[in-house]
């Protein structure tokens, strides 16, 4: 090896590239540069950079506090909500959500005329229903209902700004609720009726409750109803489950009654009608007031054209034509003769059905408007101005169907007191028929005669009693058909006390007059107390020949749906109570009432009439029953606080009323004869009572009620004078 290799070191790597001393240098100039991370911020020093750390260190743990404590509410919110759906069942379940069945009245050829209860007229959904509807109940209730989920934060705020600015508090008035939130309301949050827990009326009143707690309830069951079913199927069950005013439950039911078509053919202004029931149905029921449910509408049909339901043309046209009621609808549920109905028939049927009842009825309708029409054209014609005299009126068949009532003045209500079926009221003279059919039953002619004068009758216990005529004046001897034809009362009162108060009063009371009857001789003139259905139903009992009446209404009843009816007619013809002879004669002399005695106001049309005025003690109650061979009809008038009636007799008013119905009823009714029978000859006597056999004549005419002359003189005593005078005078009228 060469020396030449001495003295050097090894040769290394670094060697082999130019400038290997710049390395170093280069790594210090490198260890100089300043770092790219940034420094903290200094901090800022004094009493401000100190507020600054207490008020981010307070943010920081708001932040902490607040997202785990939305992370918990969200977490319970989705566990409420989860076990609200589970307990919501399948939507043909919600559908018909009533606490109780419904009636349906039929009148006579069928039609209905009335409803009662909770009805419900049949399914319906989003996309059965008129479009128009569907529209009317979004642009209503909520326009927003098919895009949220449940609940409305706009809607919200914007009912809160609404109740602020109308000096109400937030969550007062106005509530901002979306249909889902109302069907959850209107589901009572799933909770079903138990009528043995607590009444509807509570169980509804405990479903509307307004508070925080129950809206957040009812917030949270909206958002469960969302995730079960869809828009349309909610909507679906708002429309079948509303309540819409005059028990209608849902919108088929409700256009139904209001307009008698299905909620699938209602035309814009009707459905706008319908929907502005939802806010307050018993407030906007046409049936209630037609011109403020119009008005309703018409709001309804401008929110409809502002959200694009409605073009300008269609709204003007809607605007133009608002929604009518149908004919039915207009008699406000059939008035007093649908509540008689309901009042008489089965309660479990009735008024408390938990089913669908179907009730056929003896009404006709066009009797009825004759009825209501008549009573109207007297007030506004024949009785001054602001009197609150009262009247009632009663049309029925000689078998005691009725086919018109008139409770009041007030024709179309529903629920108000009945005078025609609920006022017991003294009867007067009209009761002075069943004293006579008494008599004629025992064998006695119209014919037979008694004396009209001054009678006394010394009553144990009270004292003497002297009945009086309405004129104070006395016509001697009369028979049995002047005394009912002029109403004499004293000859009542002597044929009473002769044929014995027992038989009149048994008479009267197997014809149909069973409240209390009085108990002395003041029976004869009308003293007892009876309602005006009764008293027309026991004069039926005489046109039809003698043979008791019960009123009724009910023809058949059953239910929706089923062929075979639960039960049939609730009344008619019975038992026979004087012979069929008798009857007719009864009937020539009510006959003559009207064509020569206190009823003449009662005639028209040359037809046969009968019947018999009645005006009680100091005018307080004026009646007129009477009848044609077709139809029975009575009048009661008077006030309902028992205020004496001015000028006022049986003979009159009362009877210009009966005159003015029948006068309708009978329109296009050939003229008849009255099934009468005259008798053959003055004081003819026939013994054809199995009670009693009357006494012998003794010869003359009228002899039988000579000898009733012999024994009052003898046993009651008769004469001007003789005691206290008792003023009866108001049994008869003029």
């Amino acid at each position: 090896m060469s020396d030449s290799s001495k003295g050097k070191g090894p040769l290394v790597a670094d060697r082999r590239y130019a400038k290997p001393a710049a390395k170093p240098a280069a790594r210090k100039t490198a260890s100089r540069k300043p770092s790219r991370r940034k420094s903290a911020p200094k901090r800022r020093g004094g009493l401000i950079g100190f507020f600054q750390r207490i008020i981010g260190w307070i943010l920081r743990l708001v932040w902490r506090i607040v997202w785990r404590v939305s992370m918990v509410a969200g977490l319970l919110l989705a566990l409420a909500v989860g076990y609200y759906y589970t307990t919501l069942p399948p939507l043909e379940d919600l559908l018909d959500g009533r606490a109780r069945g419904s009636v349906t009245l039929l009148d006579h050829e069928g039609q209905v005329f009335a409803w009662r209860g909770d009805q419900f007229g049949g399914v319906v959904t989003a996309q059965t229903v008129s479009p128009h509807l569907k529209n009317a109940i979004i642009a209503t209730e909520d326009k927003r209902f098919y895009r949220h989920f449940g609940i409305s934060p706009r809607g919200i705020a914007s009912a809160v700004r609404i109740n602020l600015s109308e000096g109400r508090g937030p969550l007062s008035g106005h509530g901002g609720s979306t249909i889902t939130q109302q069907v959850a309301k209107l589901l009572c949050l799933g909770v079903p009726y138990d009528p043995t827990v607590q009444t509807e009326e509570d169980y509804e009143s405990d479903c509307r409750r307004g508070t925080i707690q129950r809206k957040a309830q009812e917030a949270v069951y909206a958002m469960a109803m969302e995730a079960k079913y869809s828009k349309d199927e909610i909507l679906t069950i708002y429309m079948n489950r509303a309540f819409l005013g005059s028990g209608a439950r849902g919108f088929e039911a409700a256009s139904q009654r209001y307009f008698g078509k299905s909620a699938a053919n209602v035309n814009a202004a009707e459905a706008a009608m319908l929907a502005g029931l939802l806010v307050a149905p018993t407030r906007f029921a046409p049936t209630n007031d037609l011109d403020r449910s119009q008005r309703r509408a018409a709001t309804i049909i401008r929110l409809m054209n502002e959200q694009g339901y409605l073009d300008d043309a269609e709204a003007r046209a809607a605007q133009a034509n608002p929604a009518e009621l149908s004919e039915a609808a207009e008699a406000r549920a059939g008035g007093y003769f649908a509540d008689w109905v309901m009042s008489s028939g089965p309660e479990f049927f009735t008024r408390k059905t938990t089913e669908d009842v179907i009730i056929k009825t003896t009404l006709d309708q066009r009797l009825q408007r004759d009825a209501e029409e008549a009573m109207q054209w007297i007030f506004e014609n024949k009785v001054r101005e602001g009197s609150k005299a009262q009247a009632a009126i009663i049309v029925m068949s000689a078998d005691g169907a009725v086919r018109a009532m008139v409770g009041g003045r007030k024709a179309k209500v529903s629920g108000a007191f009945n005078r025609a079926t609920q006022a017991l009221r003294q009867t007067g003279s009209a009761f002075k028929p069943f004293i006579y059919a008494a008599a004629l039953d025992l064998g006695y002619s119209p014919n037979d005669t008694v004396q009209d004068a001054p009678l006394t009758i010394d009553i144990p216990g009270s004292g003497p009693w002297s009945p009086k005529n309405y004129t104070n004046k006395y016509l001697g001897t009369v028979t049995l058909t002047e005394a009912l034809k002029d109403s004499l009362n004293i000859p009542a009162v002597k044929v009473s006390e002769f044929v014995g108060r027992d038989l009149v009063r048994q008479v009267a009371s197997q014809f149909g007059l069973q409240s209390d009857l009085a108990a002395g001789p003041a029976l004869a003139l009308g003293a007892s107390e009876s309602t005006l259905l009764n008293m027309t139903g026991a004069y039926a009992g005489i046109l039809n020949g003698g043979s008791a009446v019960v009123p009724y209404g009910l023809v058949e009843l059953k239910l929706l749906g089923e062929d075979e009816p639960l039960m049939g007619t609730g009344g008619g013809i019975g038992e026979r109570v004087i012979q069929e002879q008798a009857a007719r004669q009864l009937i020539y002399m009510m006959e003559k009432v009207v064509s020569e005695g206190t009823g003449t106001k009662a005639q028209f049309g040359g037809r046969q009439l009968a019947g018999k005025t009645g005006t009680t003690q100091a005018a307080r109650d004026a009646w007129f029953v009477g009848f044609s061979a077709d139809y029975v009809a009575g009048v009661w008038m008077g006030y309902d606080d028992n205020t004496p009636l001015t000028g006022v007799t049986g003979g009159g008013l009362p009877a210009e009323i009966w005159r003015e119905t029948m006068m309708r009823v009978h329109e296009g009714v050939p003229l008849n004869p009255l099934p009468m029978q005259a008798p053959s000859n003055r004081g003819e006597i026939r013994d054809q009572s199995p009670r009693a056999t009357p006494p012998s004549t003794g010869g003359g005419g009228g002899g039988a009620v000579s000898l009733l002359e012999g024994l009052l003189r003898d046993i009651l005593g008769t004469g001007g004078g003789g005691g206290t005078t008792v003023d009866m005078r108001g049994g008869a009228d003029r």
